[in-house]
């Protein structure tokens, strides 16, 4: 009774842990699904990505800075008022004669309107074009995030492909060895080969098993890399109708395609053109430190003198006004050349960086447009070793059903099949990863469809 009692309470479990297992198994199947190319992901990240919109809204801060600049050019006003009570009047003496300056206990009331006109800035007329030059700047970084998140994009997207057909290429691979161990096994238990036979073929079929694992691994951190730049959130399953295969075709296209292309387009050289420019503006800028200015102002008051209460309806009002025009001619300030020579130093600083960036880029270039020559052979050579492989796995399986081939020749002909696909399909990436490098480099602005 109580080995029944225990097998009921196994079943028991055994269907509780079925149907749970089912309903994970519909939870996980509720997930939205979303199918992605090339372009449509680039168009999820320019919408989505959060730096992009850091971006935008640094194009929004430099366009106020710029407003904010030449509102400086405009006229400003102010209101005034004041009520002073004086306890005891200031007394002036004179020789044998003394007077007060007022009266003592009482209230002087005073409201004015006062009106600042700038005439002749320079340092105003300089600053305007400087925030004129940092929005194009700010312009030029926002097109430099694009890129960059193309960039990462792009190879992220030719990554989770890489990965889903490293995963294929294992699953295939471990159907083949099992489908090659239930021949060997089959003929062992019929008596017709050896144990070694089926030891080596089970060790075969069972070595492939982690690879297949860990590649299905590598497909789901791939998936997380790409929704993170896309900004979607993990409720979200993501799928890719693709494979690099496809890419074969357009690959060559693209070798006959290119041209002797440039750091015209470059972000970080126009970057560096930008950042010369400013700089050179703002040594302008110092120099209307050297520079007179004029301004003008206008005031307006109303005073009332000598009240004895705090009632300013009853007060006795009078009013003045006054039109200034300031002049301000700078004489000697010893730190505006420090600042002058330091501004020239800055010049000089950014002239040599520029150079040893363009050449840094150049070698770039050079660099990815060698890789992307040697990958495309390397696709042919490894197309080419993909076929010869396949040939010879059908002869090692045919030798080794007419009793002529050994189970190792089989092994051996499985692992190079499997090596011989998976160095095809990097070959493809490799040439993709360079070519999303070179254009990040050249400055391509992708356009999404």
């Amino acid at each position: 009774m109580n080995k029944m009692k225990k097998l009921m309470c196994k079943k028991t479990l055994l269907a509780v842990a079925v149907l749970l297992a089912g309903g994970f198994a519909q939870a996980q199947g509720a997930k939205d699904t979303l199918t992605l190319t090339l372009d449509r992901a680039l168009e999820i990240a320019m919408s989505e990505n959060p730096t992009i919109k850091v971006a935008d809204e640094e194009i929004a801060l430099k366009k106020v800075a710029n407003k904010e600049t030449w509102q400086n050019l405009l006229p400003q006003a102010s209101i005034s008022g004041s009520l002073d009570h004086t306890i005891k009047a200031a007394e002036m003496k004179l020789n044998d004669m003394s007077f007060k300056m007022g009266q003592d206990g009482t209230n002087t009331a005073n409201t004015g309107l006062s009106i600042s006109l700038p005439l002749f800035a320079p340092a105003v007329y300089k600053a305007m074009s400087m925030t004129k030059t940092d929005i194009k700047l700010a312009l030029e970084k926002s097109r430099a995030s694009r890129q960059d998140l193309v960039n990462q994009v792009t190879k992220a997207y030719y990554q989770l492909l890489l990965t889903q057909d490293t995963y294929d290429v294992m699953q295939k691979s471990y159907q083949l060895a099992e489908d090659n161990f239930n021949v060997v096994n089959a003929k062992y238990q019929q008596g017709t080969v050896s144990e070694f036979d089926k030891i080596s073929a089970e060790v075969q079929m069972r070595s492939v098993k982690p690879s297949v694992v860990s590649a299905a691994n590598a497909v789901t951190l791939s998936k997380l890399q790409l929704k993170v730049l896309l900004g979607i959130t993990a409720d979200i399953d993501i799928k890719i109708d693709d494979n690099l295969a496809k890419y074969e075709t357009s690959l060559f296209a693209e070798e006959l395609n290119s041209g002797n292309e440039d750091l015209t387009n470059n972000t970080t050289m126009k970057q560096f053109d930008l950042n010369h420019k400013m700089l050179l503006q703002n040594i302008k800028s110092l120099r209307t430190n050297f520079i007179p200015t004029l301004s003008m102002s206008f005031s307006y008051q109303y005073q009332s003198l000598y009240n004895p209460n705090v009632n300013i309806f009853n007060y006795t009002w009078s009013n003045s006004s006054s039109l200034m025009f300031n002049l301000s001619i700078p004489l000697y300030k010893a730190s505006n050349f420090t600042k002058m020579k330091t501004a020239r130093i800055q010049v000089k600083q950014l002239e040599w960086n520029r150079i040893d960036t363009e050449r840094k880029l150049n070698m770039q270039i050079e660099s990815y447009r060698n890789n992307m020559a040697s990958s495309s052979e390397q696709v042919l050579s490894n197309k080419e070793n993909v076929s010869q492989a396949e040939k010879a796995v059908q002869i090692a399986g045919k030798r080794y059903e007419v009793g002529k081939g050994t189970v190792l020749e089989l092994n051996s002909s499985q692992v190079s099949l499997t090596q011989a696909e998976l160095t095809y399909n990097q070959s493809i990436y490799d040439y993709l990863v360079a070519k999303a490098d070179l254009d990040q480099v050249l400055g391509k602005d992708i356009v999404v469809k």
